[in-house]
């Protein structure tokens, strides 16, 4: 995942603020680094995959929906006899 500098810190800062109004612990940016790489490494992949799958989920039931307006449109055949 790539993140700008600038976001990173603004994310480092907000885990320290977590940390003094939440546990009242005041941690040290290489601390807050630390939690921000935990999170990002083994916590972000499942809510990413878990975007994903919902993302699969609506468009599956896009496609879906979509088959059945196209069939709707078929026209009735026919056959003398």
């Amino acid at each position: 995942m790539k993140i700008s500098l600038e976001k990173k810190r603004v994310l480092i800062r907000k885990i320290q603020m977590f940390f003094l109004e939440e546990r009242g612990e005041d941690i040290g940016e290489l601390a807050a680094d630390q939690a921000f790489e935990f999170m990002k490494n083994e916590v972000a992949p499942f809510f990413y995959n878990q975007g994903v799958h919902d993302a699969r989920m609506m468009a599956e039931q896009k496609m879906e929906a979509l088959d059945e307006d196209i069939r709707s449109l078929e026209k009735p055949t026919h056959r003398g006899g």
